[in-house]
């Protein structure tokens, strides 16, 4: 089973998963279902994956990572920065259609795993908005050291107040503020933050 048809057997039980898990709702599909869709004995399954909540953890793996080549695709476009900055952001969000995965997310019960997704895209996103800021310093938009420690805190910050939706529109306001001011922006540059997080 290991080797390259092992890793093939994973990646579809991860697919088959994702499918479900967004048809029916995590909670709702269950371990057995996913096995018979992927006709394989219970002791594949087991052997790849030692619960469902570890095949949860390679669903959340797989989305981050189609979320980032979207994200490298919208840095690579010929766009204006502060787009581009938007536009990575929101390449990093979860799609419509993997709500019910991100509703699992947010469920007291998976706070470690909630916050372990939070890192992980933080980590995917910082070298890009680092590489964005980078060619708005080159365009006189920002003016900034320690890029990459910047892009980190406001990600962090922007994750902490708006991951639920106790936020007010003053704290939308500052957040827009101290993101200009740490990044040197003319005020008013990053006005469309506003859209992002209200959309």
């Amino acid at each position: 089973m290991k080797g390259e048809k092992g890793e093939k057997r994973k990646q579809e039980l991860v697919s088959i998963a994702y499918r479900m898990f967004i048809q029916k709702g995590y909670k709702e599909t269950s371990i057995d279902e996913i096995i018979a869709e992927a006709h394989i004995a219970k002791g594949t399954y087991y052997y790849h994956f030692p619960s469902k909540d570890a095949l949860l953890e390679e669903v959340i793996g797989m989305m981050i990572n189609e979320e980032v080549q979207k994200a490298k695709e919208v840095l690579s476009a010929p766009i204006p920065v502060p787009q581009k900055m938007v536009g990575i952001i929101a390449a990093l969000r979860p799609g419509q259609e993997e709500s019910s995965i991100s509703d699992t997310l947010n469920r007291k019960e998976n706070i470690i795993m909630h916050e372990k997704v939070s890192e992980c895209i933080v980590e995917a996103a910082v070298p890009l908005l680092t590489e964005a800021v980078s060619e708005g310093i080159a365009q006189g938009i920002f003016s900034c050291d320690h890029i990459k420690e910047r892009v980190r805190m406001i990600l962090i910050l922007s994750q902490n107040v708006f991951d639920s939706d106790s936020f007010t529109e003053g704290d939308i306001e500052v957040f827009i503020d101290m993101t200009e001011k740490t990044l040197g922006a003319e005020p008013g540059t990053l006005g469309f933050i506003r859209q992002l997080i209200q959309g």
